[in-house]
């Protein structure tokens, strides 16, 4: 059963409904879940309607993409999960996801984060280097004919946690690059709010708009030596940026290739 709202994000989302529209009409809180989108999935299931949100406050079975571990530790983060309908929206659904997500971050504590291709959140630092904030992760689900909905999740580092040593050098925390706490429930309600404004963007064909601003958010999509997998094998080269579909182009060589998934190391 859902817990108690917390006051600290009831009072955020009442503030911002008026921005937000079908997102997070419906709101399940949760002070530890399993996976929000293994519950999110389950809530769209049994009909629940677009915009439906599952949060939580820690994890246990938290995920990120390719099958990793997302560390969801109590009290550290803010884990969120979004049920979309519209199928036309799935194939820059995760894109429009990092715009969102790093607009609300920024609109909400003014810390000037940045995207990293496909779904990552990332503060830059000295000499190029890149500490993840948040992660982005669409799941869908079909029948035999069509896209039923998806499930965007998205997590965020809120405070300074013991992160596994395998992370510890990369990942990082909004109270950890501001040096003071942070209000979760103003990031909930702007990254909800700037998600609802994104995704009526690509229903209302403005994708371009989605597209520009990911773009300006991610100066590593363009000019960045990249460690890739290609048909013919793992390569390397330097990103030239991303197609109109997402898709990152990588000039391998005398040739352009356009990865669409599958893990990229970025120099």
């Amino acid at each position: 059963m859902p817990d108690r709202l917390p006051d600290e994000l009831g009072c955020a989302l009442d503030a911002s409904r008026d921005r937000r529209g079908a997102f997070g009409a419906r709101l399940e809180y949760y002070a530890e879940a399993g996976s929000t989108n293994d519950l999110a999935a389950a809530l769209a299931d049994a009909g629940a309607p677009e915009g439906t949100v599952v949060v939580a406050s820690a994890q246990s079975r938290g995920r990120g993409r390719l099958g990793r571990r997302w560390f969801s530790p109590p009290g550290a983060g803010l884990y969120v999960s979004v049920v979309v309908r519209r199928s036309g929206l799935a194939p820059l659904l995760t894109l429009a996801g990092g715009v969102a997500v790093a607009e609300g971050i920024r609109r909400a504590t003014a810390l000037p984060v940045d995207l990293k291709w496909p779904n990552d959140v990332i503060v830059p630092g000295p000499r190029g280097s890149r500490r993840k904030l948040a992660g982005i992760l669409a799941e869908g689900s079909s029948s035999r004919d069509r896209l039923q909905y998806v499930v965007l999740g998205y997590g965020i580092n809120l405070r300074t946690a013991a992160y596994p040593p395998e992370v510890s050098e990369k990942a990082t925390s909004i109270e950890a690059e501001l040096g003071r706490p942070v209000d979760a429930g103003c990031v909930l309600a702007e990254t909800l709010a700037s998600l609802a404004t994104r995704c009526d963007d690509l229903a209302a064909g403005r994708a371009s708009a989605v597209l520009e601003r990911w773009r300006e958010l991610a100066p590593s999509a363009h000019g960045t030596h990249v460690e890739c997998e290609t048909p013919a094998g793992r390569a390397s080269g330097v990103s030239l940026g991303i197609a109109e579909d997402g898709a990152l182009l990588v000039r391998i060589g005398n040739r352009v290739e356009r990865i669409l998934s599958g893990e990229v190391v970025w120099a």
